[in-house]
């Protein structure tokens, strides 16, 4: 199941750090993010599920937000 939101995400350059500091515009999180068609990609994705049956589905920005990381190997592959 899955429910596109309606809520408008806040944009990285809003984003406030507990420290009191910004996000900086050569974040390359931040530019990435920039890049990404987040709405057009979300239309797709939920055409994937239900509307009304099944378990709720993951929020577009995090579904794919972890698979970039995975792909990134950001974290690489050695868990132990």
């Amino acid at each position: 199941m899955y429910c596109i939101s309606t809520a408008t995400p806040s944009e990285p350059e809003s984003f406030e750090l507990p420290f009191g500091g910004k996000l900086s515009d050569e974040n390359r999180w931040v530019i990435m993010t920039n890049l990404i068609p987040w709405e057009k990609f979300e239309e797709e994705y939920a055409k994937s599920f239900s509307e009304n049956k099944g378990a709720p589905a993951l929020p577009f920005r995090i579904a794919l937000g972890a698979l970039i990381i995975q792909d990134l190997d950001y974290f690489g592959n050695n868990l132990g």
